[in-house]
């Protein structure tokens, strides 16, 4: 290797192998792990000591095929999202984002820039009831199963089957599918990340242990109890199953944000008062409270001139400071009477009680650990929602929206990005518009659906949807159309317009064919498939498509603003502003003083194309030395 390939960057053909980075990390860290380039397991236990588990027993659970479920998430994969812009709602303005493919390699794909930047996941996977579907992972190469289920291979269709109790591995199929992918999930998490799972009775116990493992005992919060129906299902002959589950953990404890729930029908119930501010009730300033903290304790006048001060065992809520700015407020009240917690400076029973506002507006409390029925409505409420946007029942149990915007005040901010890797028909996508639209967030969401078919006997078939992942666009078009119609006059106070759009794409196989071939396949196999290549690219490889995947493989988001420009002849692609420009002809090589012209622009980042050099050694070390003098960033691919 020339020093001078020394200052080119190569864009990875694969997402990241984790068994590599794993390794790289404990390298880092402990270097004397290291011998003969591998890992001495025996080393890290003399390490770890005591914390160290060798015994030939220990807890957790186990099942058929959990050590593949779990190298099928340390894979890699060659694979990419080709972008889908006739699915697409306003493209180059929303910051929402649709995937239709297999959400396993989606998630894979996703880990390149996404990698802690997820505020929140929630995913209402299928329950593993013996009827509904599970995902066709088999052995295979992930890619190459998905591909050939969606017959985009061969007319060899892996079929479309459920996971009927009768089946021999009925939980351990589930897991496999599930595992993996919640594995990929915890490492797109912020620090302060949060996570919710829907689940029923059929896999609540096992669905548990796996998240231990994968998050850790310590990180989980709770299990909500919903009320989800008036009662029913399979076990509805011995009890009236009224109940589903949701399962919270956390990235991390220690950096997770205290959790604020609206307030109960009940809760809001005590809001009588009112003034310019808004309702508000009265809370007592002064409380019963073992600590005897000095700045907590502290004469106040009353109105009459009468000096109050906190009776034994009780202390204000704020120190005096507090006390002063909420009076100058408005927010302090005094009110006669003889039985409040204060005395007088002689100790005797004082005349008046003082109070603090608590406004409505900002009512929020801790959430209970039993979803109340009447915040978030029951399960047939996200029927009847989808039924009244498509007019006709084209989805089974769909969640409802008042639920999914429950969970977004308990665990997103404002401005976060919201995952749902299970879409259905994207009541998730609903929810964020909804959530954003009353109190004027940014909240963004990433949804993956497969393109599981639909039921030819079914509505949704019907109405014109052959799959769900069209059925659950179709719901985003009518969820935010709606929005936009009834809530009109609430958005003329925003400082941007809601977006009710995404960019939607497809998972598809690397536009690039050197990168199609596995990488652990056998080195003259690999030089033999790639001498039978005539052309660099897969079929008709649209350039917003190539640069797409050269910028997941580099890192950037999927909702970068991708533009044309014309420099010097040449035709290049710009991202965000000419932070980035690439040149992507692999027929025609650009000159010197071409090139020239083109870093003349500043760009952070040039990336072009291996095969634009036509193997002319001299033009790709003069353009080397071009980049280096001006401290930019030069990429091929």
């Amino acid at each position: 290797m020339s020093e001078d390939t020394l200052d080119i960057h190569e864009t990875p053909s694969s997402t990241p192998v984790f068994k590599t980075e794993i390794a790289a990390r404990l390298a880092e860290i402990l270097p004397e792990l290291i011998a003969d380039g591998k890992v001495d397991v025996e080393k890290l236990k003399e390490i770890l000591g005591d914390d160290a588990d060798c015994g030939p027993e220990r807890f957790g659970l186990f099942w058929p095929g959990k050590k593949r479920a779990l190298r099928a998430a340390q894979e890699s994969t060659t694979a990419t999202l080709k972008p889908d812009f006739e699915n697409s709602k306003d493209w180059d303005t929303t910051k929402n984002v649709f995937i239709e493919g297999d959400n396993l390699e989606v998630l894979k794909i996703l880990q390149k820039h996404y990698h802690g930047k997820i505020k929140m996941i929630y995913i209402d996977p299928p329950y593993n009831t013996g009827k509904d579907f599970v995902y066709p992972d088999n052995y295979k190469e992930g890619l190459e199963n998905y591909l050939e289920w969606t017959r985009q291979v061969n007319e060899e269709r892996k079929s479309l089957s459920t996971n009927p109790e009768t089946e021999g591995r009925f939980h351990s199929n589930w897991l496999n599918m599930m595992y993996p992918r919640l594995k990929l999930a915890r490492n797109l998490l912020t620090d302060d990340g949060i996570v919710f799972v829907s689940i029923d009775e059929n896999e609540i116990a096992h669905l548990r242990k796996i998240l231990d493992e994968i998050f850790g005992e310590m990180n989980f919060v709770v299990q909500f109890i919903w009320h989800s129906s008036t009662g029913g299902g399979i076990r509805a002959k011995y009890v009236n199953l009224s109940h589903q589950y949701i399962l919270c953990y956390v990235r991390n404890t220690e950096r997770a944000h205290t959790f604020w729930a609206p307030l109960s029908p009940d809760a809001v119930s005590q809001y009588k008062q009112v003034d310019d501010k808004g309702l508000y009730r009265d809370k007592d300033f002064a409380w019963k409270n073992s600590s005897t903290n000095p700045n907590q304790i502290y004469p106040i006048t009353a109105p009459d001139g009468q000096v109050l001060l906190p009776k034994t065992g009780y202390i204000y809520r704020f120190i005096k400071s507090r006390f002063e700015d909420e009076l100058k407020s408005g927010n302090i009240t005094f009110k006669r009477t003889n039985t409040g917690p204060f005395v007088d400076n002689e100790g005797n029973q004082a005349r008046w009680n003082i109070y603090v506002k608590k406004y409505l507006a900002s009512g929020k409390g801790a959430p209970m650990s039993v979803i109340p029925r009447a915040l978030v409505g029951i399960n047939n409420e996200g029927t009847s929602e989808v039924q009244e946007l498509f007019g006709g029942r084209v989805f089974e149990n769909p969640k409802n929206v008042r639920l999914i915007e429950y969970l977004l005040d308990v665990g997103s901010d404002s401005e976060g990005i919201v995952l749902d890797f299970f879409a259905g028909s994207s009541s998730t996508a609903h929810a964020v518009f909804s959530k954003n639209a009353a109190d004027g967030g940014a909240r963004k969401f990433v949804l993956v659906q497969l393109p599981e078919p639909t039921a030819k006997n079914s509505e949704a078939f019907f109405h014109g949807y052959k799959t769900i992942a069209e059925l659950s666009r179709a719901r985003i078009d009518f969820a935010g159309a709606m929005i936009l119609n009834n809530l009109s006059e609430q958005f003329n106070d925003r400082g941007s317009p809601l977006d009710v759009g995404y960019r939607s794409f497809k998972l598809s196989e690397s536009n690039f064919l050197k990168w199609s071939t596995s990488s652990d396949v056998d080195i003259l196999v690999l030089e033999q498939t790639l001498f039978k290549f005539r052309k660099s690219f897969r079929g008709q490889a649209a350039p917003d498509a190539i640069l797409l995947e050269i910028l997941l493989k580099q890192g950037y988001s999927l909702t970068e603003q991708i533009g044309d420009i014309d420099v010097g002849g040449l035709k290049l692609k710009t991202v965000g502003k000419n932070l980035v420009l690439a040149y992507l002809d692999a027929n025609t090589k650009p000159t010197l003083v071409q090139l020239r012209k083109v870093l003349e622009q500043k760009p952070a980042r040039f990336i072009i194309l291996e095969d634009a050099f036509r193997g002319d050694d001299e033009l790709k070390t003069n353009l080397v030395q071009e980049c280096k003098s001006r401290s930019i960033e030069l990429w091929t691919a």
